[in-house]
């Protein structure tokens, strides 16, 4: 019985350090995504900042006139 006086305080400390350093954890980003820039990196983004194909060899004669348009 004695040594519930020693382990129940023992205890309540360590559930302390414990909760202390998970609070530290979620705030220094140790939970961040550690899989989505790894996956991001092998993702096809060539389309991404580039004129389309038909943009960059045309011409452009007419600003804001539309090559598709018929009159």
């Amino acid at each position: 019985m004695e040594s519930l006086y020693i382990l129940i305080p023992i205890s309540i400390v360590l559930v302390f350090i414990i909760g202390v350093l998970f609070w530290w954890s979620l705030r220094n980003g140790q939970y961040d995504d550690m899989e989505g820039p790894a996956y991001r990196m092998l993702m096809d983004d060539r389309d991404e900042g580039r004129p389309a194909p038909d943009e960059a060899s045309t011409p452009q004669a007419g600003r804001g006139a539309d090559p598709q348009r018929r009159d």
